[in-house]
């Protein structure tokens, strides 16, 4: 599910804009005499001026070089914190990681700019590439889908605070994918079931489907086999109900000629020789 997310619209420092503060200072000095002290065992720490960093950082960017980018804006923020290109080499290590698909290193970061910076113009990007890191680590449905839920409530998340976004747009139509696919992790579990006879489970489960993800291309299906673990109990009258549900929302469904002859024991009538609705015959 990886796909090209864009980057955000930054660019290299101009260090004529930069003056050194004297916070900077004092904190170079303090951390080379307690390297001094130490009789010179470790590497001594030294200070580099924020447009250095920043503008190595998007060298490494330019290259796709990206957890060297990502390292480098790190940098950026843990040298100059109180720096305003500390608040950008957030975003960008966020990105910078997300494109080593290391979406956990992402995730943190975006998480991190959106509590500092909550009200930035470059929030809802934040929003949405935790979404995708999310989203781009679904897995199939026969393992754990933890990932997708959360996949699917931070793109809600995008969608609620953002309606009108760029960000939003896409976060709906991943959104209906997501939905889809945890709905095709019911339909495996309930199957399951099925196949070892215990039919109150199955029935749980595709009564989940039918009334949580009405929109998905499961629900046909959910349906056939609700009637299927209904008829399998000897509950005809409930899996008439269901098959009437089937046949009048998807009457051309393949599903909806298995559902019929399951419950009627008859061929579905076709439109020349059966006049009335067919859902009306039990």
């Amino acid at each position: 599910m990886s796909q090209n997310l864009a980057m955000p619209v930054l660019t290299k420092l101009d260090s004529s804009r930069l003056v050194p503060t004297a916070r900077r200072l004092v904190s170079a000095l303090l951390l080379l005499l307690a390297v001094a002290a130490c009789g010179g065992k470790e590497k001594p720490y030294v200070e580099r001026p924020v447009e250095e960093l920043y503008n190595q950082a998007m060298d490494a960017l330019a290259v796709s070089e990206w957890e060297a980018a990502a390292k480098g804006f790190d940098e950026v923020e843990r040298q100059h914190p109180y720096s305003v290109w500390a608040n950008k080499a957030q975003l960008m290590a966020a990105y910078s990681y997300y494109q080593k698909n290391m979406y956990t290193d992402a995730i943190s970061a975006a998480e991190r700019f959106i509590q500092l910076h909550p009200g930035s113009k470059e929030t809802p990007y934040a929003y949405y590439l935790v979404a995708v890191c999310y989203y781009e680590q679904i897995t199939d449905v026969g393992r754990d889908q933890k990932t997708t839920q959360q996949a699917l409530s931070s793109l809600e998340e995008v969608v609620r605070r953002y309606p009108t976004s760029e960000y939003a747009r896409d976060a709906r139509l991943k959104i209906d994918l997501t939905r889809d696919h945890l709905a095709g992790k019911e339909m495996t579990i309930g199957r399951y079931y099925l196949r070892k006879n215990q039919q109150i489970a199955a029935i749980n489960r595709f009564k989940s489907v039918i009334e949580k993800y009405q929109t998905t291309t499961h629900v046909p299906e959910a349906l056939h086999r609700l009637a299927e673990a209904y008829m399998s109990l000897g509950v005809l009258e409930e899996a008439q109900n269901v098959a009437a549900v089937l046949g009048y929302n998807y009457p051309g469904s393949e599903w909806y000629v298995d559902t019929y002859t399951l419950v009627s024991g008859q061929e579905v009538p076709t439109a020349s020789s059966e006049k009335k609705s067919w859902w009306n015959i039990f």
